[in-house]
């Protein structure tokens, strides 16, 4: 078997081998680009009052004032995933680690400022890199997919570049060689 034919086969099984993980890779890439314009995917981040950071909350106030809406994604320390703290717009976004939910608390003042609301970008993401299926999925999945990608360009690259090579060796052997009424 050529080179070609072998790299062409190799191109089209990787191709539809990878074909539905890679439009899934694409379609949530591209709505992970779009979250910030999207109220659906990723709740706006509000602006808290006007104060110093001095004038901040502490932590264990953000998280009183966050347990206190008693929404079932914020009942403790356990469901907390993380604290982001916006400084310029005086806010604090408490996320959950159950039913990507957030809660955004005014850093100055304590009020809720919205939420519980869901943060559907944390899912997106979750499936774009594979942790929603399984962390092997993420670990060992993910990668043979950008590996898969790496290999079709490359597969993909030769089938393109190598008839143009051909046909240049061709064509500078046919130039070579003596025509019909040269003598050799």
């Amino acid at each position: 078997m050529s080179r070609l034919k072998l790299f062409w086969a190799i191109h089209k099984y990787a191709g539809v081998a990878l074909a539905l993980l890679v439009t899934m890779v694409a379609v949530t890439g591209l709505l992970l680009l779009l979250k910030k314009d999207f109220a659906a995917l990723q709740p706006p981040t509000q602006r808290g009052s006007d104060g110093r950071p001095a004038d901040f909350l502490s932590i264990d106030e953000v998280l009183r004032r966050t347990y206190a809406i008693g929404h079932p994604a914020f009942t403790g320390p356990e469901d907390i995933e993380r604290i982001d703290l916006r400084i310029d717009r005086r806010v604090h976004k408490v996320r959950s680690r159950r039913g990507f939910m957030e809660v955004q608390v005014d850093a100055v003042t304590g009020a809720i400022l919205s939420g519980p609301l869901p943060r559907r970008s944390d899912l997106l993401e979750r499936i774009h890199d594979g942790s929603f299926f399984a962390d092997w999925v993420h670990g060992w999945v993910m990668p043979a997919v950008a590996m898969g990608l790496l290999l079709l360009t490359g597969t993909g690259l030769w089938i393109w570049i190598a008839p143009i090579l051909t046909r240049r060796a061709r064509r500078r052997a046919r130039l070579r060689a003596p025509g019909p009424l040269q003598s050799r």
